[in-house]
């Protein structure tokens, strides 16, 4: 993430400003640019919500969404996939999907980018599990491994192909092990 230097704002005066390509976010009264994804991640979180999307959209279980603007609990963020229960989905007054989320995803999963801050990445997954997000997953495609961040519990560290990927109860149905999650890489 790049730190543009400015004065300290509100959450309010941020979310007035026009969207940044790649999207900024608001973080202690701070603006934060993300890195612009690079070809790993933009494959992992495409592959990942997509996998999820077809597990759970169709029953109308859950919706993951890329790069969508999360704005909860002081902070106004942008994971790389939010999963959301389908009955905790905005929607506008002609029941259509709302554009702005003021809660908290179900779900976030993280892609690490190579010039990215695991801190400050992992700073968003707390603020996330603080405020009621269920699981959170930060994935390095660099060094192929997770690490899966369970709500009140250390976290976890998976490396091994092999490895089942836990996934929230609300979808369940979803069975990836790392070796799959990674395989999406190759061509």
């Amino acid at each position: 993430m790049i730190k543009t230097p400015t004065r300290q704002i509100t959450l309010e005066e941020f979310l007035q400003l026009p969207e940044t390509k790649p999207a900024s976010e608001y973080i202690n009264g701070e603006i934060i640019q993300k890195p612009m994804p690079q070809g790993k991640h933009s494959r992992l979180q495409i592959q990942s919500a997509n996998a999820i999307n077809n597990v759970a959209e169709p029953r109308k279980i859950a919706l993951a969404l890329p790069e969508l603007r999360c704005t909860f609990g002081g902070r106004s963020i942008v994971p790389d996939v939010a999963v959301f229960a389908w009955a905790r989905i905005p929607v506008d007054e002609k029941g259509n999907i709302a554009n702005v989320f003021n809660i908290y995803p179900d779900w976030t999963i993280e892609i690490l980018s190579p010039e990215q801050s695991t801190t400050k990445v992992t700073r968003n997954i707390l603020h996330c599990l603080n405020h009621g997000s269920s699981l959170c997953w930060l994935i390095d495609p660099e060094e192929h491994n997770i690490l899966i961040y369970p709500p009140n519990q250390q976290p976890i560290f998976l490396e091994d192909e092999k490895d089942i990927l836990p996934v929230p109860d609300l979808v369940s149905d979803l069975h990836l092990t790392l070796g799959q999650l990674f395989d999406w890489l190759k061509l």
